[in-house]
């Protein structure tokens, strides 16, 4: 496998990397994480312009019919800048929805202004229960006059502070964590008996608690089959999965460099850090833990983007998170550890990647989430 950018791919990357240094230092950074949104209108204008928000929807929507591979370098540039903006929540997840399973009425009314930079998403489907488990679903979808009835809660609803649509997952048939009977719909922020609540995550991220309260849809609002949704999220999750894991590449490789120039240049006992042998041998572990994160990496977008058995398709994004997470928590440990006190510390980059390594290691599933769902794809193969 060739794991070598195309030409076209590295004019993004360099583009996206110059732009996150000109708009998006670290003191920037603060001072967004600092506000009350937790996000930057600006940057996000900025994200639209460079053309990366269109970039995975087909062209008759202002798009350019990219896939999770052509996403990678997207991914990387924002992970080695810890961007807080929602390219994941709406790009990667709930506009995939859309533009994967909507109508071309729906597919009208969002992609145009998603790629433009008019419309933030997020994918509403975390609940207390699911413990990461997209069946697992309490939130009632009722069918009503109007057309359906929206009742129950979602917590920790990534960037749902600041969408201005969300796509719901809701029960509209059997049990709480019955196979069947989810569905899917399209739902305005604003809408009337939709009560959101800020939050913010382990690493700075907004998110938001959002209850329903006799929500009302039209029937235009259902994307898919009501009831038949689980499948379609499993493929989206998937593929957020795989976008999640080019990020913590970048990351990974970010916090690698910081952590090798400080040993270069920290001394201590009158010698740099990195003439110590037994700092030497960690560092190399680290960058051994880089390399096998960016293969699965490139392994796992191009798994999303070709496989069509979703019990294959499972089992790589299960196996590249698995490997992933290992070295989320490797790299994040050992740097901080190898910078001393100073490596947690608010002033210093370092502390906010720790932070949000931390969080990739469990998002959509942590080690143990995707080892027993790798095992179960294993036994049903």
């Amino acid at each position: 496998m060739n794991f070598e950018y195309s030409d076209e791919q590295k004019q993004l990357a360099d583009a996206i990397t110059r732009f996150a240094a000109k708009e998006y230092s670290f003191d920037k950074r603060r001072q967004i994480l600092a506000s009350a949104q937790g996000c930057s209108d600006s940057v996000w204008q900025g994200l639209a312009e460079l053309g990366v928000l269109a970039l995975p929807f087909d062209e008759e929507y202002g798009g350019f019919g990219g896939g999770a591979v052509d996403l990678m370098p997207v991914m990387e540039a924002i992970g080695a800048g810890l961007m807080l903006e929602p390219y994941l929540s709406t790009v990667g997840l709930a506009a995939q929805f859309i533009a994967r399973f909507g109508t071309p009425a729906q597919k009208a009314r969002v992609l145009p202004d998603v790629a433009a930079g008019a419309l933030r998403m997020a994918f509403a489907w975390t609940e207390r229960q699911s413990r990461y488990r997209a069946e697992s679903v309490a939130l009632t979808a009722t069918r009503s006059a109007q057309g359906w009835r929206l009742d129950g809660t979602k917590c920790m609803v990534l960037h749902g502070s600041v969408a201005g649509m969300l796509v719901v997952s809701a029960r509209s048939a059997g049990a709480v964590t019955d196979r069947e009977g989810i569905s899917l719909f399209l739902v305005a922020a604003d809408a009337p008996g939709v009560s959101i609540k800020p939050v913010r995550g382990l690493d700075g991220r907004p998110a938001a608690d959002i209850e329903f309260r006799a929500t009302q849809v039209d029937d235009d609002a259902l994307i898919g089959t009501a009831g038949a949704a689980l499948p379609l999220i499993e493929e989206v999750l998937d593929f957020a999965s795989a976008l999640v894991c080019a990020e913590a590449v970048g990351t990974i490789e970010w916090v690698n460099a910081q952590t090798l120039d400080y040993l270069k240049t920290r001394k201590q006992f009158g010698k740099t850090l990195g003439s110590f042998q037994a700092l030497q041998h960690r560092m190399v572990e680290l960058m051994v833990a880089a390399e096998q994160a960016r293969s699965m990496a490139c392994l796992v977008c191009v798994k999303v983007d070709t496989e069509e058995d979703a019990l294959q398709r499972a089992r790589v994004v299960s196996a590249a998170r698995i490997r992933i997470a290992q070295a989320c928590r490797l790299v994040a440990h050992e740097s901080v550890q190898m910078h001393g006190g100073i490596g947690m510390t608010d002033e210093m980059k370092l502390s906010h990647a720790f932070r949000r390594l931390t969080v990739m290691a469990t998002e959509f599933g942590d080690l143990n989430f995707h080892l027993e769902r790798f095992a179960a794809c294993d036994a049903a193969a």
